[in-house]
């Protein structure tokens, strides 16, 4: 499933419009946007947990040369199911 196909199904499901669904879906991916940002983790108890992982420095090969390469630390969002979701799938 697609952003354009989840709006859509969203709207569906709440019986209403596309465009309304489209403005909360931009609303809540900013909402969780900016508080990564900020440091701060999104939990919504039963479905998951929003966060910023820190990956240390590391070394690698570039796939092409086999050379090795210096790769710096950096943060990644990452995403922990609830309870409820997991059990649900």
């Amino acid at each position: 499933m697609n952003k354009t196909e989840f709006i859509e199904r969203v709207a569906e499901e709440v019986g209403g419009s596309v465009s309304e669904a489209q403005r909360y879906f931009d609303a809540i991916e900013n909402v969780v946007t900016s508080s990564l940002k900020n440091g701060e983790e999104v939990q919504i108890t039963g479905f998951g947990k929003f966060y910023i992982q820190e990956r240390a420095a590391r070394e690698g090969r570039n796939p092409q040369t086999g050379e090795t390469m210096n790769i710096p630390a950096q943060k990644i969002p990452s995403f922990s199911a609830g309870n409820t979701l997991k059990e649900s799938v």
